[in-house]
């Protein structure tokens, strides 16, 4: 399992977002509130991606614990964008623990992430991967389930389907092809956001002009939701929409 959080509004710093806040993603890595059976702490790995002034996003991703990295909170010091997507690893036993096993996963001007597992790896995927093109197994980022489903949400949307549904259509067929499957997907292109829960948590925050999904509430302040299994959220700064996944 791991930890993740996407946020669009006004610009702020990586620093706000990662290490300032008293239950942050920094926190998270070390002391989750809500793993669910998943591991105990988040140090395989964490990675970052930001939109600087609308260009296409820039990642910092590592294999070590983010407490351990004295770069990344220099970086996040002095950096502010507006769009942010990053992640904390708990590695699954048996899954490569290298920088590009850590999300954002990127294409373009994609981020993607997961938060959860797939059930029955490798064996489990066998079908769904067949359906994908030779050259996008061939250049994984890596040897994990979360690289792969990367590969199928790229896939829908490299075909033209809506992000949001991309992100509900893979969640549905993985279940169905490996029940148990905890598939919490986080998608965005720097405008908009698409998060799945389904097998574990996530709330959002949302404000007048600013969305924040996570997979654990970073304060106590009020104007968290949690957001119910087998829903899929949609968002962008200022307009928040959620509905059953089935129903995207």
């Amino acid at each position: 399992m791991c930890r993740h959080l996407a946020y669009l509004g006004p610009p702020v710093t990586l620093r706000e977002l990662l290490f300032d806040p008293p239950h942050s993603l920094l926190r998270q890595s070390w002391a989750p509130r809500d793993m669910r059976g998943g591991g105990t702490i988040n140090a395989d790995g964490f990675g970052v991606g930001w939109y600087p002034d609308g260009a296409a996003p820039v990642r910092y991703r590592r294999a070590q614990p983010i407490w351990s990295d004295p770069t990344i909170a220099e970086l996040a010091a002095v950096t502010s964008a507006g769009a942010v997507l990053a992640a904390v690893r708990s590695a699954t036993v048996g899954m490569a623990i290298v920088d590009t096993a850590a999300a954002p996963f990127a294409d373009g001007r994609w981020l993607f992430s997961h938060n959860g597992v797939v059930r029955g790896w490798p064996d489990s995927m066998v079908p769904l991967a067949a359906e994908l093109p030779v050259r996008d197994l061939l250049t994984l980022d890596a040897t994990t389930d979360s690289a792969l489903l990367w590969a199928l949400v790229r896939d829908r949307l490299r075909a033209g389907v809506a992000p949001a549904r991309a992100v509900a259509e893979t969640v549905t067929s993985v279940a169905a092809t490996a029940p148990g499957s905890r598939l919490n997907l986080l998608l965005t292109d720097g405008h908009t956001v698409v998060a799945s829960a389904a097998g574990h948590a996530l709330s959002l925050r949302a404000t007048a002009g600013s969305v924040l999904l996570v997979s654990e509430p970073h304060d106590d302040e009020p104007g968290w939701r949690e957001v119910p299994e087998g829903q899929l959220v949609q968002a962008t700064a200022t307009e928040v929409r959620q509905r059953e996944l089935a129903a995207w």
